[in-house]
């Protein structure tokens, strides 16, 4: 079943694997982990391929993440179910995308994109503290079905920082607090990852084993990641949210430009 893969890479994925979970559950942002170590440790498979991958093991960790909210939070469904709704066809759109042509301008505009996200996030103390809903029934359902197939369909194509921007969409343009933006989060989540998945499976863009046994680990990270974020409150999820964002940064700073400045000085 895993005879071309070394033990030590399957080991390292499976931490990977948990560690995404983990902050996934609290923030959004498990991509961080899982997706550059699935691309660093296995650089033969094509991106398809691993971002294929990458989502059977997402999908569980999300899935159970999103039941532990539904549990304790009361989740806005007014602004999720159009927004989930929407997700699926975003997120199909956005793999099926990504198949044939280059992410490349989308990579260097998402550094910038993520430094407004943490400024905004930074200067707005109170952000998200309270949960004061700016919008009636009819315009909450309208712009949870756009903000669903936006960010859907980028998760879709791309995907780093995904829960992450969704609850920063749900707290800043609905007025959710943390903790009930980190619950529509999940669910929006969870159709993203299935719409993926609905193209890059039948396609044979996956390693169905390999996402499995990651699978495995990503639900018990998503377990202690949804507890935490439960019981520490809307306070905490912010800053870890800073937290997640500013490693983003980095991250897709270094992915995005570091080969051009390498160029340059050459």
């Amino acid at each position: 079943m895993f005879e071309n893969i070394e033990l030590w890479v399957l080991l390292a994925l499976c931490v990977a694997a948990f560690g995404a979970g983990l902050i996934d559950a609290m923030v959004g942002g498990g991509g961080l982990i899982q997706i550059p170590a699935l691309f660093g440790l296995m650089p033969s498979q094509g991106h398809a391929t691993l971002l294929g991958t990458n989502k059977i093991s997402s999908v569980v960790g999300t899935t159970f993440a999103a039941y532990k909210y539904a549990k304790a939070i009361q989740v806005p469904w007014n602004a999720v179910v159009p927004a989930t709704a929407m997700a699926l066809i975003g997120a199909y759109c956005g793999a099926y995308i990504v198949t044939q042509i280059s992410t490349e301008v989308l990579r260097l505009m998402l550094p910038l994109l993520l430094i407004a996200v943490a400024i905004y996030t930074f200067l707005r103390k109170d952000l998200g503290s309270v949960h004061a809903p700016k919008l009636d029934k009819n315009r909450e359902r309208f712009f949870g079905a756009c903000v669903g197939l936006a960010i859907g369909f980028y998760d879709g194509f791309f995907g780093p920082g995904t829960g992450s921007f969704l609850m920063v969409a749900f707290v800043v343009f609905f007025g959710f607090d943390f903790l009930a933006a980190t619950a529509g989060a999940k669910m929006v989540n969870i159709a993203c990852n299935l719409a993926s998945l609905a193209w890059f499976a039948p396609a044979g863009h996956v390693i169905v084993a390999l996402g499995l046994l990651m699978a495995v680990f990503n639900l018990a990270g998503a377990r202690v990641g949804a507890s935490l974020a439960i019981r520490k409150g809307a306070g905490f999820v912010r800053k870890a949210l800073l937290a997640v964002v500013f490693l983003l940064i980095l991250r897709t700073s270094y992915d995005s430009y570091w080969p051009y400045l390498k160029a340059w000085f050459a």
